[in-house]
């Protein structure tokens, strides 16, 4: 697991490129928060390796041990919310709620890709947990529960997702020189597309709602023109796309809901919209985040 002082200070650099939160978070809340990524991403994985057997996944052109590893990462998230669970207490643990992943996956590939995608998206989230702590909620008894667990967690997704990148798709094993944390309600914008219902005895959190984003092309190359999925208020209005890569953020204008992808961009790349190219809010934000990826082989270089 990580330090503590080396996860604030990762994190910590990337908050202020990422977004801020609507609401101050107790520590308690980003548990539960983390609960509730932990419950998504254990119902997809459980979910797509009822549907599809060993035999399915040979058919697909995947070993039986390829299934082998993905039914392991489905144990290892089943722990992660008994872990959380117990550590937080079941009064005040959010519940499993209702995900529809219909669309989402149709094929044993599809649900690798998918795999590859919502793990990545995990481990950006926990990496975001430090930035959300301020004066108050580092003197909280769950404090160290969200460094210490969340830092583990983060690096275990981490390693799982770079797996599936790697050795399942043929990719690269990772996406640059430094992992993207995203604060709670970035992340939240992205999985949340995958919830239709959940208890009302669930505790609220103080996520931001931001519309959700489409893309054209997922898997974009520097110079391509994409189509972003978003009704402007205005049409006049100047708006920008900014694609969170590492601890960097990156711009790139929008013109009649098009926008031309910068260079430079590499592994999983998270892209939303914004007002300006000042240091992103969420609160300005004008919609969630999209994912994308940039894959590179092995004789690219990376440059800051």
């Amino acid at each position: 697991m990580f330090p503590k002082t080396a996860l604030l200070a990762l994190v910590g650099a990337a908050a202020t490129m990422v977004s801020a939160q609507t609401g101050a978070f107790t520590a308690k809340q980003l548990v539960q928060f983390s609960l509730n990524v932990e419950n998504l991403e254990s119902a997809f994985l459980a979910g797509g390796l009822a549907t599809y057997s060993a035999a399915d996944f040979t058919a697909a052109g995947f070993t039986t041990a390829i299934r082998g590893r993905f039914q392991q990462i489905a144990d290892s998230e089943a722990l992660h919310v008994t872990y959380l669970t117990k550590a937080i207490g079941t009064d005040d643990a959010p519940v499993a709620c209702t995900y529809d992943f219909t669309d989402a996956y149709t094929d044993v590939t599809s649900f690798v890709n998918l795999a590859q995608k919502i793990e990545s998206i995990g481990a950006s989230a926990y990496l975001g947990l430090a930035g959300a702590l301020n004066a108050t909620t580092l003197k909280e008894d769950q404090t160290t529960l969200v460094l210490s667990a969340g830092g583990s967690i983060a690096a275990a997704k981490a390693r799982q997702a770079g797996w599936i990148t790697s050795t399942v798709q043929g990719k690269q094993p990772w996406d640059g020189a430094f992992e993207t944390p995203l604060t709670p309600s970035a992340a939240w914008s992205v999985l949340d597309t995958y919830v239709t219902d959940c208890p009302d005895a669930n505790p609220d959190l103080p996520l931001k709602s931001l519309p959700t984003l489409s893309v054209s092309n997922a898997a974009p190359s520097a110079g391509d023109t994409i189509t972003l999925g978003v009704t402007l208020k205005s049409a006049a209005a100047k708006r920008y796309a900014i694609w969170i890569d590492g601890l960097r953020s990156v711009y790139s204008e929008i013109t009649n809901g098009k926008t031309v992808v910068p260079s430079g961009l590499s592994g999983t790349v998270y892209v939303g919209v914004v007002p300006s190219k000042d240091a992103a809010d969420v609160e300005n934000y004008v919609t969630g985040f999209a994912v994308v990826d940039f894959p590179f082989g092995p004789t690219a270089r990376n440059v800051l």
